[in-house]
């Protein structure tokens, strides 16, 4: 097993030794997350690369591409390094067009499991995420049926970890009376902090926050405030917001996406940054 992974580790469960510098996988698809890469071969080295610097937590679906993704990372990297943990979700389908389908119902969901296992080459799948909520945001459906249809597979020997995207509060207390969940994977970055309290949630029940769209995503962060801390800090933008959301919490986990080797590295960087108190302060007024 590797040492020194980037960003440090967050074990949110016993054998589940993520790094806290993740890579998220989204962005090898085509645009809009839809159809094959721009560069095969430059997303290929993307994920080789990934690894190579140490980074043990990959974040992917079988909806994205949909299937292409999966299939990257399978050609890529199989057979994985033992100490590899692949984070995968289920909760949607995609359309002819490209749309993104609510997918929950316990059949569907166990379908899109028996999916990623086969195009990700694997008999068991280290973490699945049940996706409730709608785009971005979240819902305050009950979740009980569903997740309980991936405790079922959990039970089954196919899954070895649970856990939860696009929730609430209230929803990850609903799931954890069913099964242990070791991972919650939402909206949240230094302009975007409602799930303030659900972060604390998860440090006091170690489990790993992962906050999607570090970065913002498709509407990426602009602040000046941001923008002068980097400046006086000698780093990028990108870095000081993905260094803010290491330091926020010690069970923040980080899936920032990209397809080039370049900023792969850039994003590595940001485990190295270590930020003062008065940038921190600073940087929260942002969200605020």
């Amino acid at each position: 097993m590797r040492e020194n992974l980037p960003g440090g580790t967050v074990t949110p469960a016993d054998g589940l030794n993520l790094s806290r510098m993740g890579y998220g996988a989204m962005q090898l698809a085509g645009p809009g997350v839809f159809g094959p890469p721009r560069d095969r071969e430059q997303a290929l080295a993307v994920l080789r690369e990934a690894v190579d610097l140490g980074v043990r937590h990959i974040d992917t679906s079988d909806f994205y591409g949909p299937v292409v993704v999966n299939e990257l990372i399978r050609e890529a990297l199989h057979p994985y390094p033992e100490d590899l943990h692949l984070v995968t979700k289920v909760g949607a389908r995609r359309g002819a067009d490209g749309s993104w389908i609510p997918a929950l119902q316990p059949d569907e969901l166990k379908a899109q499991v028996r999916d990623n296992l086969q195009h990700l080459g694997l008999d068991v799948l280290d973490v699945v995420n049940l996706r409730v909520g709608v785009a971005e945001g979240t819902g305050d459906d009950p979740l009980s049926e569903q997740f309980g249809a991936l405790a079922e597979l959990r039970q089954e020997g196919l899954i070895r970890h649970l856990g939860l995207s696009n929730v609430t509060l209230d929803q990850l207390t609903e799931a954890q009376a069913i099964a242990p969940v070791v991972t919650v994977q939402n909206l949240y970055n230094l302009a975007n902090r409602q799930d303030d309290a659900l972060v604390d949630r998860c440090a006091a029940d170690n489990i790993a926050f992962a906050a999607f769209f570090p970065l913002g995503g498709f509407t990426p962060l602009q602040s000046d405030t941001l923008n002068d801390v980097a400046t006086r800090l000698g780093a990028s933008s990108q870095q000081v917001a993905l260094a803010w959301l290491l330091q926020r919490s010690p069970t923040t986990v980080l899936i920032p996406g990209t397809s080039t080797l370049a900023h792969l590295r850039e994003n590595l960087a940001a485990t190295d940054l270590e930020l003062p108190a008065d940038a921190i302060e600073e940087l929260d007024t942002i969200g605020g």
